[in-house]
């Protein structure tokens, strides 16, 4: 660990979507050495929408936007790891900088902009990757220019299901314009029915913003249970702003973080309380240690991700996460992750 130390406190002294970019090589040619470190853990293992996690810490969405690293980050000790978005068409996304450290609050805020190399050639590398017994999602959003959204999430579902072992449909970036109108009423009624419609077997997860008010809450708690979606990710970016201390805080973005940590934490239990527990609820935002994975977990949900926590604290992250966890639910009698969900 020494070396991945070292390793990643050079990559904090580059430009944060340089450090992105080397980052992500490194690990791509790593997960080509061979399996996972660490052997399983029984108490961790849990099944959620009809797949059996070998444990319930995540990556999110957002991090191998074009799965070139599935391999390396699965041996980090990821139970899952989740790529994209990957939108039909490549397109380059926002005009750099789009990616900004706020290292005094431990946050990031990025305004990317869906950049991706598109949906064949991503879909393509995901399908060729080791899995290391890790369990696969592909994040499929629409193009930025796109002449109909809707049609452009049933292709990036069509292409993503045969691959995945569950397809996540992004509706809630802030970071291109006019998405997170898709989680309205009757748009998102028509978004679920023919995504759900495309998916054929493979789960569907939707994720959803932190910035939203009570009503709307309840308005896509009841359209995802109408539509039978197999679960709700709770939630992606905030465009709030607490109070910050970095100079980079009046940046355009999506904010995540530790600042998002309390929003993303009342959004979960908000969505607890609108599901009734009838819905596996994945939880992010602000998570980076064991004990705040299991604090949603006793909050409701059935599994975690996390993203800017790796940043800052490195490629041990994930398993010193899922150690952390296991000690919580060991010490308060727990068996499984499940008995915890919504204790």
């Amino acid at each position: 660990m020494a070396i991945s130390s070292l390793l990643h406190r050079a990559a904090l002294a580059l430009p944060p979507e340089r450090a992105h970019d080397v980052a992500l090589g490194a690990l791509a040619r790593w997960g080509a050495l061979g399996g996972p470190l660490g052997g399983p853990m029984p108490r961790l293992t849990t099944r959620v929408a009809g797949i059996d996690f070998p444990n319930p810490v995540g990556l999110a969405a957002g991090l191998d936007k074009d799965a070139r690293a599935i391999a390396g980050l699965m041996r980090l000790g990821f139970g899952a790891v989740e790529v994209g978005t990957l939108t039909p068409r490549a397109q380059p996304g926002n005009p750099r900088p789009r990616l900004f450290r706020l290292a005094e609050d431990r946050a990031i805020i990025n305004r990317m902009g869906f950049n991706n190399g598109g949906l064949a050639a991503g879909v393509a590398r995901a399908a060729a990757a080791k899995r290391h017994d890790g369990v696969l999602g592909i994040n499929v959003g629409a193009n930025k220019d796109a002449a109909d959204r809707v049609a452009d999430y049933v292709a990036g579902v069509s292409a993503a299901a045969p691959v995945a072992d569950y397809v996540t449909i992004n509706v809630s970036s802030p970071n291109t314009p006019g998405l997170r109108d898709l989680q309205h009423g009757a748009a998102l009624a028509e978004l679920l029915a023919a995504c759900v419609a495309a998916r054929g077997t493979t789960p569907l997860f939707l994720k959803v913003a932190p910035d939203l008010e009570a009503a709307l809450v309840d308005s896509i708690a009841r359209a995802a249970l109408d539509a039978r979606v197999d679960a709700l990710i709770v939630s992606n970016t905030t465009v709030s702003r607490p109070p910050l201390r970095s100079a980079h805080a009046g940046e355009a973005g999506g904010l995540s973080g530790a600042p998002l940590r309390s929003l993303a934490a009342e959004r979960l239990a908000d969505f607890r309380r609108a599901t009734g527990g009838a819905l596996p609820l994945i939880a992010v935002g602000g998570i980076g240690s064991g004990a705040e994975a299991y604090a949603r977990i006793r909050a409701g949900a059935s599994l975690v991700q996390v993203y800017t926590a790796l940043i800052y604290d490195g490629p041990g992250l994930p398993r010193r996460i899922v150690s952390e966890l296991a000690a919580c639910l060991a010490r308060d009698g727990f068996a499984s992750v499940t008995e915890a969900v919504g204790a």
